[in-house]
């Protein structure tokens, strides 16, 4: 057997500390942001940027939508938490927070 399986079933033997209302509601809202296709995708494309770091225009373009479209579905992410807005003079950085980073990489992984 791989030793991802066994990695697996080790973690499936650990039981899981029922959430509290406050914590159910945090990750409900956290599930909602990253529950779009488009969403993922810019997760996606944001962790692997080789800075940490991208504009709206480095992302609309290779998904082939309008930078609104983009700023829409990062203004989510942001407002939840998951991205960091961080604007220098007329351009707009977005980063994933520290805070949530290993998190959104074993969602995406």
């Amino acid at each position: 057997m791989p030793s991802s399986a066994r990695h697996d079933d080790a973690d499936a033997a650990q039981p899981i500390t029922p959430l509290d209302r406050t914590a159910a509601e945090v990750l409900a809202r956290t599930l909602r942001a990253v529950a779009d296709p488009t969403r993922l995708q810019l997760l996606s494309m944001i962790a692997g940027a080789v800075s940490g770091e991208v504009t709206v225009g480095d992302l609309a373009t290779p998904l082939g939508m309008t930078q609104p479209t983009i700023t829409h579905h990062l203004r989510i992410m942001v407002d939840d938490g998951l991205l960091v807005r961080d604007q220098r003079g007329r351009q707009v950085w977005h980063s994933i927070a520290a805070s949530r980073k290993s998190a959104i990489l074993d969602l995406l992984r």
